[in-house]
């Protein structure tokens, strides 16, 4: 076990001190117009490659137009965010992360099953999603809490 001592307090993890989650909320805003932009960008040539692909089709491509943002974003969120970083690229620049507190590594579906929750929770709750880790333990958002996880600083 990877134990030390802060200030009198026995530290097990790095989620057990209190220096990693310094600064995560604005951070976290900040990754998400980050990766906002980053999707949007991804969208150009997937949104070219399905004209081109109605054109062939004599139209019937073009009702991927319909399902092309979520699909772009999912496999966004599922290639960076259930990767080894546990980052997306928007995350990374912001110097967070999410970790999941059973100690286990995030996957593809724990990382698409956390955005799909933060939306629909915005939907319905909105927002009290945010507000919600205002008052929660480690900063945590609605999302965060139904899932067992966290998000922390990258460098502590």
């Amino acid at each position: 076990m990877n134990t030390g001592i802060l200030n009198g307090e026995i530290i097990a993890t790095r989620l057990d001190d209190v220096r990693a989650y310094d600064g995560v909320r604005t951070r976290r805003i900040m990754a998400f117009l980050l990766d906002y932009l980053i999707v949007a960008i991804l969208l150009i040539p997937f949104a070219i490659l399905v004209a081109v692909l109605g054109l062939l089709t004599f139209g019937l491509g073009w009702a991927l137009f319909g399902i092309l943002g979520p699909a772009v974003a999912l496999i966004y969120i599922w290639n960076t965010l259930g990767g080894p970083n546990q980052a997306t690229i928007g995350m990374r620049m912001a110097g967070i992360r999410l970790d999941r507190l059973d100690g286990r590594p995030v996957d593809g579906m724990l990382a698409v099953v956390h955005s799909v929750l933060f939306w629909a929770a915005n939907v319905v709750l909105t927002p009290l999603v945010l507000l919600v880790s205002l008052f929660a333990d480690r900063k945590r958002t609605l999302h965060d809490l139904l899932l067992g996880t966290a998000v922390t600083r990258a460098d502590r």
